[in-house]
């Protein structure tokens, strides 16, 4: 940093300089604001005055079009001077009818009094009345019969009452005079004709003769904003000015948004410009303190760097397991088939996989994975010899190569000496834990011809191995490449059966034993291919859960079973429960029990009527996270369900500390539970523990009349097998139930 920067680096790191920034932000904004107003201050004015010209305007051609009509009406009583009262009478009513704005219409003699008057009612006492009742009003009228034209009153007191105009119309000229044709109208149907096209109850409007007010039209209560303009009207020999004042409604109707919400705009923009120089100012501060200690470690850096691009290239063991590297096992594994080619032998490649690995990681911590793998790794370790290397893969994957091969026995023997290492628990920070792997084997030349070939088919057959249950070993065959093909193709279809609304949810009714009644039922998600038709789950969960996806189709289930329970309110089904099945991944997001409490809210649906199933496995990953998970769903009001109980650990502590309210036995003791004592004794005793805590519980697997007798004998409340139904659609369901509930449906679904 130059010297002459210092000082300006220094204002800029001043404290005030975010207070300074904000300022001159709310500065330009009040300033843009102002403008801004004065801009439509200044439009709406210019509105106004278009309105004021507008209303004078229509008022003169009102003027026009009324003088006119009187004018017409002089004329035929001229060309028909013997036009007796009762036509001149049903003549005017026309009139009146086709321009309501008159008050009366009047013929007037050459004497200037009033003789013929329509409407007589409410106008008796102008009949008789001279119209010249002063010398003004006679000079006028006079000048009128002589020139022809016709002449308008100005603003006078009615003799009907209020203030009004007439227009004289001259019936003849000169000497052929014979009196006039009058129109009298109000001020007050003038006024109100003028904002006969507009808004209601937006203006104010003054009426000025000679500089006089003559009359207001308010149509508002209250007064905006001084604001008005004076426009002049001209009707023939008067001289008139309207002035225009609009309501508070209508200048409101004018104003724009646009002056506030520039001037909050900006406001926003200097807060966030000054909290991002406050950031940078610290940001710097703390780079200027490292900075002074970077520089006096560059020099050892650069010489550490140096080193350890040399220790890389010659690097050839893992760091933390001790064993070979990848880079290191894929050459020697390059080398060693070599020398199998020219010895025409063969050479075996095993992948494994430690099963649940990533699961204990998340659940248990990143130091206990580590620990974990040191231990598996110092056991493999034991195998190396010269014909056997053992390396790490990274994450949780190990590469064995075995050179030499006579026959498949030796592999198979190798397999088994690898299963010994997971024999024994592992005891990683003072607990122990049973860890299984998964292996595939790849045998050159039959399996692959190179290094890279034989280490994809290996990979293969351990996927293929981890579809068949894990903890066990499958060899690559011919045919394996294509199914991967057909799984990967699987897996990218994947991921849109969510956005192409491909899944659906069947329901296999749980029979209550207490009563023979239907009253819950498990949801379990089917994918309607487009392709291959209905997918069982075993099909594609596998999938979901090693993409990461699991997660997004569990929300669509919950989301879909409280749709269902919506569709069923008011039915007969109204009452039923709905069990959903939650994976390890799901209960590790910490925003589950508020996507469920939002799903429940958005249908409507009381938190009782869904129950949520967990494996006995899940439930014991992650004690303190999963049991604060439950409670809250508990709390929530959700049912809990232990699935596949009686399989997973040995320890029921978790039964007394987390909230439970179902046990569900797994479906491997219900098999053969009446051959079996073993299995008889089992689910007798999980049935009175369940019963002993409060809880109840559901078989699982029921298929033969006799195994639904024995659960009914030792108290069990409900079961769910074929016997009752398989899973089977929202319709098909309702179809069942609709005739009546008998203790064993016959509903069917196409064999998954």
């Amino acid at each position: 940093m130059s010297k002459k920067s210092g000082p300006l680096v220094r204002r800029l790191l001043h404290p005030a300089f975010p207070a300074v920034i904000f300022l001159v932000f709310l500065a330009m904004a009040a300033g843009l604001r102002y403008g801004l107003i004065q801009q439509y201050t200044g439009q709406i004015q210019a509105n106004l005055e278009n309105e004021a010209r507008s209303m004078a305007n229509s008022m003169e051609r009102e003027f026009m079009v009324h003088a006119d009509s009187i004018r017409r009406m002089a004329s035929r009583l001229q060309k028909n001077p013997q036009m007796s009262e009762r036509e001149w009478r049903e003549d005017a009513r026309n009139y009146l009818v086709d321009f309501r704005i008159y008050q009366a219409i009047e013929w007037i003699d050459s004497d200037l009094i009033i003789r013929w008057l329509e409407p007589l009612e409410a106008n008796e006492n102008v009949l008789g009345f001279n119209t010249a009742f002063n010398q003004n009003r006679r000079s006028a009228l006079e000048s009128a019969k002589q020139s022809g034209n016709y002449d308008i009153s100005g603003v006078l007191d009615l003799r009907q009452g209020g203030k009004g105009i007439v227009i004289y119309a001259p019936v003849g000229t000169g000497l052929d005079n014979s009196g006039f044709i009058a129109g009298v109208f109000r001020m007050e149907t003038l006024a109100q004709q003028l904002l006969a096209s507009r808004e209601p109850a937006m203006f104010r409007i003054a009426l000025h003769s000679k500089g006089a007010l003559v009359h207001t039209l308010s149509d508002f209560e209250g007064a905006s904003a001084p604001m008005s303009h004076t426009v002049p009207v001209s009707p023939p020999s008067l001289e008139w000015q309207i002035t225009v004042e609009p309501s508070p409604a209508w200048v409101n109707k004018q104003r724009s948004p646009w002056p506030r919400w520039t001037f909050i705009t900006l406001l926003f923009m200097g807060l966030l410009t000054s909290l991002t120089t406050l950031m940078l100012q610290i940001i710097f501060k703390r780079n200027q303190v490292l900075l002074a200690t970077r520089q006096e470690l560059d020099e050892e850096i650069t010489q550490r760097k140096t080193i350890q691009q040399d220790l890389e290239r010659l690097e050839s063991t893992d760091i933390l397991t001790g064993l070979a590297n990848r880079r290191f096992f894929m050459e020697d594994l390059a080398h060693a088939l070599t020398i199998a080619e020219r010895m025409t032998r063969q050479v075996a490649l095993v992948m494994l996989d430690l099963d649940r690995f990533q699961m204990l990681n998340d659940s248990m911590g990143h130091q206990f994975g580590d620990e974990l793998l040191v231990q598996v790794s110092g056991r493999l370790n034991q195998l190396s010899n010269e014909r056997i290397l053992v390396a790490y893969s990274g994450g949780d994957e190990f590469m064995i190569c075995q050179q030499y091969v006579e026959d498949i026995d030796d592999v198979i023997y190798l397999l088994g000496r690898i299963k010994q290492c997971f024999g024994a628990p592992y005891v990683v920070q003072g607990e122990a834990h049973s860890v299984t792997a998964t292996l595939g084997v790849a045998v050159y030349p039959q399996s692959g011809q190179d290094a890279d070939t034989l280490l994809r088919n290996s990979d293969i057959a351990l996927y293929r191995a981890k579809e068949q249950g894990r903890n066990t070993y499958q060899f690559y065959t011919e045919g394996m490449q294509e199914r991967e093909v057909l799984r990967l193709e699987l897996e990218k279809d994947l991921s849109q059966a969510l956005a192409n609304n491909e899944f659906v949810l069947h329901y296999q009714p749980q029979l209550n034993l207490d009563n023979g009644e239907i009253t819950s039922v498990e949801a379990l998600i089917r994918w309607q291919h487009p392709r291959r038709g209905l997918l069982a789950p075993g099909e594609f969960i596998p999938l979901a859960e090693e993409s990461g996806r699991i997660t997004d189709i569990g929300q669509w289930v919950v989301m879909a079973a409280c749709q269902q329970l919506a569709a069923w309110k008011g039915t007969r089904f109204e009452n039923l429960r709905v069990a959903v099945n939650l994976s390890g991944r799901e209960l590790d997001d910490e925003n589950l029990v508020e996507r469920i409490r939002k799903a429940l809210e958005t249908e409507g649906i009381p938190a009782d009527r869904l129950e949520v199933e967990l494996t006995e496995e899940i439930f014991i990953q992650n004690i303190e996270h999963n049991l604060g998970q439950l409670s809250r769903l508990h709390d929530l009001g959700v049912h809990l369900a232990i699935d596949d109980f009686g399989v997973g650990y040995s320890s029921l502590a978790y039964l007394r500390d987390f909230p439970v309210d179902l046990l569900k036995i797994d479906r491997s003791f219900i098999t053969n539970v009446t051959e079996r004592h073993d299995d008889a004794v089992i689910t007798r005793a999980v049935i009175n523990l369940a019963h002993n805590l409060g809880l109840r519980v559901v078989a699982e697997g029921v298929e033969t009349q006799a195994q639904l007798d024995f659960l009914k004998n030792h108290r069990c409340n409900m079961a769910q097998g074929y016997l009752i139904s398989r899973p089977v659609s929202a319709a098909d369901l309702e179809q069942a139930l609709g005739s009546g509930v008998p203790e064993t449906l016959t509903l069917t679904e196409p064999d998954l």
